[in-house]
């Protein structure tokens, strides 16, 4: 009804994301025995599949969906970052997503952590550093790495343009 009503041409639906790098709280979450890193409750793809079936190809978008990358919070954390039990939505869940009607994935999150991790590494090892092109350059690299990363292993859109031909 609020397709047809309002005519927009991609639906943003609520299944357990969140912006930000605290998408649940640790109450919502188990915590791994091992790590000791929370574990976040699944998304709720059961809505995703009624929504798909009343509108069948319709492009559905996920906002707040970053993973989170723990070993980006790690890095914050280390030189100097105050981010305890920052989690996001696991990879895993996010490549079963990008398989159905999600058409576009909201990962905003990932690259500020990968920034801010590579930011905060070069100050604390060089802490006279103050020219941007010193630590902008290592940011935008990590973010490179990050993006090669969710593109081919993820969100499953590597070579997606070669494909339209």
């Amino acid at each position: 009804d609020f397709v047809t009503k309002t005519g927009v041409d991609s639906l943003a639906i609520s299944i357990g994301t969140s912006h930000g790098a605290y998408k649940f709280t640790p109450e919502q979450c188990t915590r791994d025995p091992k790590t000791g890193r929370l574990v976040p409750p699944p998304l709720a793809f059961d809505v995703l599949d009624a929504i798909m079936k009343k509108l069948p190809g319709f492009p559905i978008v996920l906002h707040g969906s970053s993973s989170v990358p723990q070993e980006y919070v790690d890095m914050i954390n280390k030189y100097g970052g105050k981010l305890p039990d920052a989690v996001g939505i696991p990879e895993e869940q996010l490549r079963k997503a990008a398989k159905s009607a999600v058409c576009k994935i909201n990962i905003d999150s990932d690259s500020r952590l990968a920034f801010t991790a590579a930011v905060r590494k070069v100050f604390a090892e060089k802490p006279a550093e103050f020219d941007p092109r010193k630590y902008c350059g290592p940011a935008r690299d990590l973010m490179t790495e990050l993006y090669k990363h969710k593109i081919k292993e993820v969100l499953g859109s590597d070579n997606k343009l070669a494909q339209l031909d």
